[in-house]
C-alpha cells in the first residue's frame, strides 16, 4: 500500500483507541471517556506538546498527512476525523453520520442544552425507551422511560395552557412524591411556567392549617396556579380569596389528556427554572431565582465531581419539594442520562431498612441524605432487617444539608461494612439553595477528614489549631471537601477582609450555579450579596482547599432535614400573656443522640407567672400549629435574658450559646446585673473581632510599605544593571520583603540544589509572591525565569522581567510547542538554570493543576536534572483576586534532582509525573488532575 489510506479504513473506533492511547500516557492512571465530541483540551487534559504528539500518532497510524492547520484548529477527536476523510478525498459531511450512541447505545450528556426541557427532548430523541425513573408509591413500583416522561409532560402542558398559564407564571405544585410530580415538574416547564415546589400536608387532619401557612409564599410567587391533591379541594375558595393572583387550584387528574398538538415552550438560559422557597412560612418569604442555566451549571459540576457515568444509578428518598431531592434525584439523573429510583419520604422514616433494600434492589451507586437519615438506619435497623442487603455498589453516600456528624460518618460505616458498605463511599458535602444545591464535595471513594482542633484557642481567637494529644475534649469538625470546578468560596472577617487558612468568619461563595437574588424581595436580595459574592450565613474555615463548616449564622433550624423558620413562633410565643413580648429566642442546638438539631424556645417570662407547666403547656400547642410538631425544649427565664442587639433584635446565634453553655438563669437578678452581664459577655468577642481586624489591616499597610519602598531599587537594578547583578539585589531585596513584612518561611532540602551544572527548577504556582520566594532563596547562577508572554504587555513587569533575565513563552502557540521547546533547550545548553512553573497559571482555588510538557522536554533534550521545589501557604498569604496580604506561615521543599534518560515525547511525560508527584507529596493541596475527572460520556 502507498500513500494515503483508502476510505474504507477510516474507521471511526480506530481513531478513538489512537487518542485514548495517547490521553491514558499523558495521564497515566486516568481512564479517559474519548468521544467524537470530547474537548482535547479541556476533557482529555491534552497540552500542546501531547497534541503534536498525538497529530504525529494519527499520521503514522493512518499513514498520511495531515493539514497543516489541524494542529491548531483540531480541538476534538470529529476535527481529527474531518481532516482524515477530506485527505482521503471523502466528503467531510460524512462525518457527521457518525452515530453519538456507541458501545451498548449509550449517550453522552446533552452539553450544548440549555435548558432542562432541551436536554430532555434530547434524551428523548436519542434514547427513548431508556428508564428515566422508577417511582415506588405504597411499595408498587412504576417505570418511567424518558418518551413516557415526555409525553405526559405535554399533555400536563396542554391543560395548564388551557387554564391560562403563559410563559413566565408561576404553578405552585403541592404534591407529595409521585409520577404526577414529575409530569407536572416538566409540564409546567414546556409551557413556560415557573415551577414552585411546596412541601404537601403530612395528614389529611392538618390540611387547613397547612394550606394557611403557605398563604405568605403563595402571595409572594404570585402564584397564577396551584397543584396540589384532590383533599384539598374544598380549601380551593379560602385560597383564592387570600392570593389575588390564584386564578386556578388544580389536581393531578384535571391535568390529563392528549397533547393535542400543543408546541413546547423554546426557553432560553437566563430564563428562571424554578423558585426554591428556603425560609418556610414566614413575614419574610425567600424564593432562590434558579435560572436554568444556574441548574445545568451545577449539574455539570457535580457530575464531574463525581466521575458520573451513564451506568450509575441514583436513589432517592429525599423529597421533591426539597432542593437536594429535586436537584440531585431529578434534574441531575435526567440531565446525565442515568435512571432515578424514588421512594416516598414517609417510606424511609417509617421503615429506614426500606432505603437500603432498594439500594441493593436496583444496585444503587450514588445515594445519600441529611445527617439524621444516617443516625436513623444505625438505630431503627433491625439486624434481621440487613440479612441479604448487599451495599458493595454504592460509591457515592453524600451526608449534607445539615452539620455532619464525624460520629454518624464513623459509626454508619462501621455498621454497615458487613453489608459491603465501603467506608470510603462516605461523603460529606456542602451547599444551600442560593447556590442550587451543591458546592462543595467530598470525591467519591476519598476519605473524608476530620479536623481535631483546640477548643479553647479556637472560642478565643476563631482560629483552628490542631489540638493536643492529650487534649481531653478537643473540637471535631468535619471537612465537607473541594469547592465545585468553576466555583470559588472565601472566608472573611467581620469587616470584610479575607482571611489566611484555618481562621474561621463568613463564608462567600460565588459562581455559574449561584442565584441572581430572591423573588419578588429586593431587601433580602441586597443583604445576600457582598459585591460580586454571595453570602452563605455559615461560618468556615478553608485548609488547603478543604472546606470546614464550623456553624450557621443564619437563624433557620434543620430538623429530620426540614427547615423550620423561628420567627412566627417567636412571635406567637411573645403574644402569651405570661411571655414579654419581643423577649422570646427560637433557635437550634445539634442533638448528638439523634444526628439532627433540637428545637429550643428561650422565653422571658413576666414578674408574675401562674404555674409554669401550664405556660410550657400553652407554648407546645403553639408550636404544633405552627410548625407542625412540638418543640424539643422550653426554658424560661427571667427579664433580661435573651440576648439582643442595641435596636432590639434578638440574637439567635448568642441566646444558644448561652444554652448550650449551661449559662441561663432562671431566677430573677438584679436589672443592673442583667445588663453588666450582658455588656461584658458582648464585650469580649466584639473586642477580639476589632483587634484581629485592625491587626489584619496593619499587617498589608506594612507589607505594602515594605514593597513601595523596595520596588524603585529592584526597578533600577534592571533598567541599569541586568543580569547577576540585578539578580544579586532583587534576591536581597526579596528577603528584606519577606522578613520586614514578617512573612514567616521555613526552607527545607535547599542542600539537594545542584550547585555547578545548569538545571530546571520546577514548582507549584499558588500566588503572585512565589516568584519572590524562590527569588530570595536562589544565588545567582546564570537562572531565568519562564513566563507566560501575556506578562510582556506591560512595561513596568516587562522591564523587571528582562532585568532578571525572563524567558516568555506561548502558552497556547500549539504551531510552535516544538520550536519553544528548542529554545528553551537552547538557553540550558547555553548555561542557564530554567525556574519553571508547569502548571502555566495559579487561581484561588486550592490544588495542584495538570503539568505541561514543554519545559521536561526541554530538559531531555539539554540532558539537565529537573528540581521539584513545593510552595505551601503562598496562596493563603495572597489569593488569586485580590491583594490584601495576610499573615501565614510559608514554606519551601526542595526535593532531590530526577533525571531521565530518552529524549522523546513518552520521557518527558514520565518525567513530568515524577515531578509532579514529588510535588504533591509535600503541597497538601487537593490533586486537580484527579479531583476533576473529565465530563460524562460513553463507557
Amino acid at each position: 500500500m502507498t500513500g494515503r489510506e483508502s476510505p474504507a479504513a477510516i474507521d471511526t473506533e480506530r481513531l478513538l483507541a489512537v487518542i485514548a492511547d495517547v490521553a491514558r500516557e499523558a495521564h497515566p492512571g486516568a481512564q479517559p471517556q474519548v468521544t467524537l465530541d470530547a474537548s482535547l483540551e479541556k476533557d482529555l487534559r491534552l497540552d500542546s506538546l501531547a497534541r503534536v504528539e498525538l497529530v504525529l500518532r494519527v499520521e503514522q497510524s493512518f499513514a498520511t498527512e495531515l493539514p497543516e492547520h489541524a494542529l491548531a484548529s483540531g480541538e476534538t477527536p470529529r476535527d481529527l476525523l474531518r481532516f482524515l476523510l477530506s485527505g482521503v478525498e471523502h466528503a467531510p459531511t460524512t462525518a457527521e453520520t457518525v452515530p453519538t450512541a456507541v458501545e451498548g447505545g449509550a449517550v453522552r450528556p446533552p452539553e450544548h442544552a440549555v435548558t432542562l426541557t432541551q436536554a430532555l427532548e434530547y434524551h428523548v430523541e436519542r434514547q427513548p425507551e431508556r428508564l428515566t425513573a422508577h417511582l415506588y408509591v405504597q411499595e408498587e413500583g412504576r417505570p418511567i422511560t424518558y418518551r413516557m416522561l415526555w409525553d405526559r409532560a405535554l399533555g400536563y402542558c396542554a391543560r395548564l395552557v388551557e387554564a391560562g398559564l403563559r410563559p413566565g407564571n408561576t404553578v405552585a405544585i403541592m404534591l407529595p412524591t409521585c409520577e404526577e410530580y414529575l409530569y407536572c415538574l416538566y409540564g409546567v416547564m414546556l409551557a413556560g411556567g415557573i415551577p414552585v415546589p411546596l412541601y404537601p400536608p403530612a395528614r389529611l387532619s392538618t390540611i387547613e392549617d397547612h394550606m394557611k401557612r403557605h398563604v405568605g409564599i403563595l402571595r409572594n410567587a404570585n402564584a397564577n396556579v396551584l397543584v396540589t391533591v384532590p383533599q384539598a379541594k374544598g380549601l380551593a375558595h379560602l385560597l383564592r380569596a387570600s392570593v389575588e393572583s390564584l386564578r386556578a387550584v388544580l389536581y393531578p387528574a384535571d391535568l390529563e389528556g392528549a397533547a393535542k398538538g400543543v408546541e413546547p415552550w423554546r426557553g432560553r438560559a437566563g430564563d428562571i427554572a424554578f423558585l426554591q422557597y428556603t425560609s418556610g412560612s414566614t413575614g419574610d418569604p425567600k424564593g432562590v431565582i434558579l435560572t436554568h442555566a444556574n441548574v445545568l451549571a451545577n449539574v455539570r459540576a457535580a457530575a464531574a465531581a463525581l466521575g458520573a457515568t451513564h451506568d450509575d444509578v441514583f436513589v432517592g428518598w429525599l423529597p421533591l419539594y426539597h432542593d437536594m431531592g429535586l436537584v440531585g434525584g431529578c434534574f441531575a439523573t435526567m440531565y446525565c442520562g442515568f435512571p432515578t429510583v424514588l421512594m416516598s419520604p414517609l417510606a424511609f422514616l417509617s421503615r429506614p431498612a426500606r432505603w437500603l433494600q432498594t439500594m441493593d434492589r436496583h444496585r444503587g451507586t450514588i445515594s445519600g441524605g441529611p445527617n439524621f437519615s444516617y443516625e436513623l438506619c444505625m438505630r431503627r435497623i433491625r439486624e434481621e432487617e440487613l440479612e441479604g442487603i448487599d451495599l458493595s455498589s454504592w460509591r457515592f453516600a453524600f451526608n449534607g444539608a445539615e452539620p455532619v456528624s464525624p460520629q454518624t460518618l464513623a459509626g454508619f460505616s462501621a455498621r454497615f461494612a458487613r453489608n459491603g458498605f465501603a467506608i470510603r463511599a462516605m461523603s460529606p458535602v456542602y451547599g444551600l439553595a442560593e447556590c442550587t444545591v451543591g458546592l462543595a464535595v467530598t470525591p467519591p471513594l476519598q476519605p473524608w477528614r476530620v479536623a481535631t482542633i483546640d477548643r479553647e484557642v479556637f472560642a478565643s481567637t476563631r482560629e483552628a489549631v490542631p489540638s493536643r494529644p492529650d487534649d481531653p475534649s478537643p473540637l471535631a469538625v468535619v471537612g465537607c471537601g473541594l469547592v465545585f470546578d468553576g466555583h470559588d468560596v472565601r472566608v472573611v472577617d467581620a469587616a470584610g477582609l479575607e482571611l489566611a487558612d484555618r481562621h474561621e468568619g463568613r463564608l462567600q461563595f460565588r459562581g455559574p450555579s449561584a442565584t441572581s437574588g430572591y423573588y419578588r424581595n429586593p431587601r433580602a436580595t441586597q443583604q445576600l450579596f457582598d459585591g460580586t459574592w454571595l453570602n452563605t450565613g455559615d461560618h468556615a474555615y478553608l485548609d488547603d482547599g478543604q472546606l470546614f463548616v464550623t456553624g450557621r449564622e443564619k437563624d433557620m433550624i434543620i430538623r429530620g432535614g426540614r427547615n423550620i423558620s423561628p420567627y412566627e413562633l417567636e412571635h406567637a410565643v411573645g403574644e402569651h400573656a405570661g411571655i414579654r413580648r419581643g423577649c422570646v429566642a427560637v433557635f437550634g442546638s445539634p442533638d448528638p443522640r439523634t444526628g439532627t438539631e433540637r428545637v429550643v424556645v428561650l422565653a422571658e417570662t413576666r414578674e408574675q407567672v401562674g404555674e409554669p407547666e401550664q405556660l410550657k403547656r400553652a407554648i407546645t400547642e403553639l408550636a404544633v400549629d405552627l410548625i407542625g410538631g412540638p418543640v424539643d425544649e422550653i426554658v424560661l427565664a427571667p427579664p433580661g435574658t435573651v440576648p439582643k442587639t442595641s435596636s432590639g433584635k434578638i440574637r439567635r446565634a448568642a441566646a444558644r450559646e448561652l444554652y448550650e453553655s449551661g449559662s441561663v438563669d432562671t431566677r430573677q437578678r438584679a436589672v443592673w446585673l442583667q445588663l453588666l452581664g450582658l455588656a461584658l459577655a458582648g464585650a469580649a468577642p466584639q473586642l477580639r473581632r476589632w483587634r484581629q481586624a485592625i491587626y489584619g489591616l496593619l499587617f498589608a499597610l506594612r507589607a505594602y510599605l515594605v514593597f513601595a519602598t523596595l520596588l524603585p531599587i529592584a526597578l533600577a537594578a534592571a533598567l541599569l544593571a541586568p543580569g547577576r547583578v540585578c539578580w544579586n539585589t532583587g534576591r536581597r531585596l526579596a528577603g528584606w520583603f519577606l522578613r520586614w513584612s514578617r512573612i514567616p518561611l521555613m526552607v527545607t532540602g535547599l542542600e539537594k540544589l545542584p550547585t555547578t551544572d545548569p538545571v530546571v527548577l520546577a514548582s507549584n504556582h499558588t500566588s503572585y509572591l512565589d516568584v519572590v520566594v524562590l527569588l530570595s532563596l536562589l544565588e545567582y547562577r546564570g537562572y531565568r525565569f519562564v513566563g507566560k508572554r501575556e506578562l510582556a504587555t506591560s512595561f513596568l513587569m516587562r522591564r523587571l522581567a528582562v532585568g532578571f533575565g525572563a524567558l516568555f513563552v506561548e502558552r497556547d502557540d500549539l504551531t510552535r510547542s516544538t520550536e519553544q521547546v528548542d529554545d528553551l533547550a537552547a538557553a540550558i545548553r547555553a548555561g542557564h538554570s530554567l525556574i519553571v512553573f508547569p502548571e502555566g497559571t495559579f487561581a484561588r482555588r486550592a490544588g495542584l493543576m495538570p503539568f505541561r510538557t514543554g519545559a521536561f522536554q526541554a530538559a531531555l533534550q539539554a540532558g539537565v536534572p529537573v528540581v521539584p521545589i513545593t510552595l505551601r501557604g503562598l496562596r493563603s498569604v495572597l489569593r488569586d483576586g485580590t491583594w490584601y496580604v495576610r499573615s501565614a506561615p510559608a514554606s519551601a521543599t526542595f526535593g532531590a534532582p530526577i533525571t531521565h534518560s530518552g529524549r522523546d515525547w513518552a520521557a518527558a511525560v514520565k518525567l513530568r509525573n515524577e515531578v509532579r508527584t514529588a510535588i504533591l507529596r509535600h503541597c497538601g493541596e487537593p490533586d486537580l488532575a484527579m479531583t476533576a475527572p473529565p465530563p460524562l460520556s460513553d463507557r
